[in-house]
C-alpha cells in the first residue's frame, strides 16, 4: 500500500529547500522498497516550520519540521512514514500544532491540506459549493448575502463589499468586470501570495461569485510580478477551472458567463491604489486617478468595476457555501469575520494567523509569535504595511479591530505585523518611511511628491542636530500638509508612521543617526 507524503510547493517552502527534500524523498524511499504517493500541497503558513512534511496515517496526518534534505534519511529510519513521534523534528497530529490548533479558519480552512491544482481535492473540501449556491440565485439575492455577512475590504480602506457590489449591480453597462487586486506590496504581508499558491480555486470561485452578482462577464487578476509562482498556479488552475465548466460562457450549464484572466504589473507599490492599477491595466502609466467617478460607476475602460482585494473575494465562498450569518458570527462590532494576520519581522514563529476580530497585539505576538527572533525586548510593531503606524506597548492591548485602530490613530490594513526589538531607532524608521513614499509616489500630486522628498530632508537635518527643535515643527506641518493634501492614501498615509514615531519614541529623534541603543 502507498503511503501519501506531503511536501509544499509554496514560494517559502520552496525557498527552503521543498523541492530537494520531495525528491531525496522519493529516490531514499524507493531505495528502501517502500511506496509513497507524493503530494504537493500547499503551505500551512507555519514558516518557522517550513520546510513542514506530513505523513498521512490512520489516525490522521503527522508533521515533521523544519526540515532540511540533510535530515530525510533519518527521519525515514526513525519511522516517519508510519507517524513515528521519536525522531526530534517530529511534531505529532499537524491539526494539534498550538501556532494551528488556536487559530479560526475560515478562508485558509484548506490551505496546507489540499493539493493546490486538483479540482478534486478543492471539491472534498467544500470547493465550488458556494458557485454552485450563487448560481441557484438572483444577483440581488447574492449582493444581499454579502452585505449581511458584515464583509469589508481585507485591502486596507475596509469599505463594505456588498455595497461597492450593489453600486455597481445598479448601474447599467453593456460590460462590467470584476478586477481583484493582487498587487500585495505591503511589507510584511504574504496572505494574498498564500491564497494563489495553496488555494487558486478559493480566489476563482469568490471572483466568479462576484460576476453572478453584478453581471460581469469578465474578470482580471493583477498580480504583481515577484510572485511567478502564483502565475504559473493561477494561469494552470484557470485553465482547468474552464475544463470543468467553472469558467467560460456556460457556468456549469446555467447558461451564464465568467472569464478569467492574469494580468502583471510592474511591481510599482502606487498600484495597488484601485484607480492606479486600473489604469495600469488598461495599459498606461500608473497615475492616480481623480475620484469621482467612482470605479464601481466608471472603473475599468470606463464601465463600472468591482475592485476588491484577494483577501476579500477569498471570503466569499464561505458567506455563499454556509450563509452570511455564519460568518457574522465570527468578529466584533463593525469588523466581523476573521482576519488574516501576518507575524514578520523580528519574531521567533512568523507565519499566517487567521483569527476573529478582537484578539489583541500582545496576544499574537508574544502567544503565537514567540516574542523576538533575537530574543530581546519587543521595542515596536508596524501594523497595516509601510504607511501603518508604529505601536508601542501601551498600545499592544487594543483589540484588533478597524474602529478601535483608527480611534487610536493606526490602521489594520491587509494584516501585516512587523515587528522590533529594543535596537530598533524609530527615527531612522520614519525616514524610511518618507523615502518609500519619495521613491514609490507616482508624482501626480505635489503633498506627495514633493512632501516625501522634503520630508527625508528635513529628517536627516533633526538627526543631525541642525537646528533639531524647528525642524521637528516642520516636520510636524508637513505631515499634516500631506496627510490633508495627497490626492491618495500614499502621500495621506505617509505621516502615520512617521507622526507614531514622533509621539511615540519621541527620543530616538534626539540622538545622533546610527546611534548605539544596545
Amino acid at each position: 500500500m502507498s503511503i501519501r507524503v506531503f511536501v509544499p510547493r509554496d514560494t517559502t517552502a520552496l525557498a527552503l529547500g521543498a523541492d530537494v527534500i520531495a525528491n531525496r524523498l522519493v529516490r531514499e524511499a524507493s531505495a528502501r522498497g517502500q511506496s509513497i504517493t507524493l503530494v504537493r500541497n500547499g503551505s500551512r503558513g507555519l514558516f518557522w516550520l517550513e520546510p513542514l512534511v506530513e505523513v498521512e496515517t490512520p489516525t490522521g496526518r503527522f508533521a515533521y519540521g523544519p526540515v532540511s534534505p540533510d535530515d530525510v534519511s533519518a527521519l525515514l529510519d526513525s519511522g516517519l512514514l508510519e507517524g513515528s513521534v521519536s525522531h526530534p523534528l517530529a511534531l505529532g497530529p499537524t491539526e494539534e500544532i498550538e501556532y494551528l490548533a488556536r487559530q479560526q479558519r475560515l478562508t485558509f480552512a484548506r490551505i496546507g491540506i489540499t493539493d493546490p491544482l486538483s479540482i478534486e481535492d478543492y471539491r472534498a473540501h467544500t470547493g465550488f459549493c458556494g458557485l454552485e449556491a450563487a448560481l441557484q440565485r438572483e444577483p440581488q439575492d447574492i449582493v444581499e448575502e454579502v452585505k449581511a455577512s458584515g464583509l469589508r475590504g481585507r485591502g486596507g480602506a475596509a469599505f463594505p463589499t456588498g455595497i461597492k457590489w450593489q453600486t455597481v449591480l445598479d448601474t447599467p453597462a453593456d460590460q462590467k468586470y470584476i478586477v481583484c487586486n493582487a498587487d500585495e506590496g505591503d511589507s510584511g504581508t504574504f496572505a494574498d501570495r498564500l491564497v494563489m499558491e495553496c488555494d487558486p480555486y478559493m480566489l476563482i470561485e469568490g471572483m466568479a461569485i462576484a460576476g453572478l452578482a453584478v453581471k460581469a462577464t469578465q474578470g482580471y487578476i493583477y498580480l504583481r510580478s515577484e510572485y511567478p509562482l502564483a502565475k504559473e498556479i493561477l494561469d494552470e488552475a484557470i485553465a482547468r477551472a474552464e475544463q470543468a465548466g467553472y469558467l467560460g460562457d456556460n457556468l456549469r450549464g446555467s447558461g451564464r458567463a465568467f472569464h478569467l484572466e492574469v494580468r502583471l504589473g510592474a511591481g510599482a507599490y502606487i498600484c495597488g491604489e484601485e484607480t492606479s492599477l486600473l489604469e495600469s491595466l488598461e495599459g498606461k502609466r500608473g497615475l492616480v486617478r481623480f475620484k469621482p467617478p467612482l470605479p464601481a460607476i466608471e472603473g475599468l475602460f470606463g464601465r463600472p468595476t468591482v475592485v476588491n482585494n484577494v483577501l476579500s473575494l477569498a471570503a466569499v465562498p464561505f458567506i455563499l457555501a454556509e450563509g452570511a450569518e455564519a460568518y457574522a458570527s465570527h468578529g466584533m462590532g463593525r469588523s466581523r469575520g476573521t482576519l488574516a494576520l501576518q507575524l514578520a519581522g523580528n519574531v521567533k514563529r512568523g507565519g499566517l494567523v487567521e483569527l476573529a476580530f478582537g484578539t489583541t497585539l500582545r496576544i499574537l505576538m508574544e502567544e503565537f509569535g514567540g516574542g523576538t527572533l533575537s530574543g530581546r525586548p519587543l521595542r515596536a510593531v508596524q501594523v497595516g504595511g509601510p504607511l501603518g503606524a508604529y505601536l508601542p506597548e501601551s498600545q499592544w492591548d487594543l483589540p484588533l479591530d478597524y474602529e478601535a485602530f483608527a480611534a487610536d490613530q493606526a490602521v489594520l490594513g491587509h494584516g501585516g505585523v512587523v515587528m522590533f526589538d529594543e535596537s530598533v531607532d524609530m527615527a531612522e524608521q520614519a525616514r524610511f518611511s518618507m523615502e518609500f513614499c519619495k521613491v514609490e509616489s507616482c508624482g501626480k500630486c505635489t503633498p506627495c511628491r514633493i512632501g516625501s522628498t522634503r520630508g527625508v530632508e528635513v529628517i536627516d537635518r533633526i538627526r543631525a542636530n541642525h537646528n533639531r527643535e524647528a525642524n521637528l515643527a516642520l516636520l510636524h506641518d508637513l505631515c499634516e500638509t500631506m496627510v490633508d493634501g495627497s490626492l491618495c492614501a500614499m502621500g495621506g498615509m505617509t505621516p502615520f508612521p512617521v507622526q507614531s514615531a514622533l509621539t511615540h519614541f519621541p527620543d530616538d529623534f534626539q540622538r545622533a543617526a546610527n546611534g548605539d541603543r544596545s
